[in-house]
């Protein structure tokens, strides 16, 4: 392999804050903010928005619903003008 032209693969920890979920892994990601692991040794810490522990695929629940789209707010204009 070439010198110099690849990117530097490190362990680094996923972080869902959401439900304070972290698991460790490897990536080509880096990140300023650093967590102690279970094992004693400092890692990066990449903080994700959903993971397995809080996407609706995995969990079977809803987490967020929203509460009126486009088309709820056109129907219920639509009923205040009647």
């Amino acid at each position: 392999m070439k010198q110099g032209i690849h990117p530097k693969f490190q362990q680094v920890i996923f972080f869902d804050a959401s439900v304070g979920y972290k698991f460790l892994s490897s990536s080509t990601k880096s990140s300023a903010e650093t967590m102690e692991w279970e094992d004693g040794n400092t890692y990066p810490v990449i903080r994700v928005d959903s993971s397995s522990a809080s996407h609706p695929f995995y969990t079977g629940k809803q987490r967020d619903t929203e509460t009126g789209g486009r088309v709820d707010k056109f129907k219920q204009r639509l009923a205040q003008k009647k």
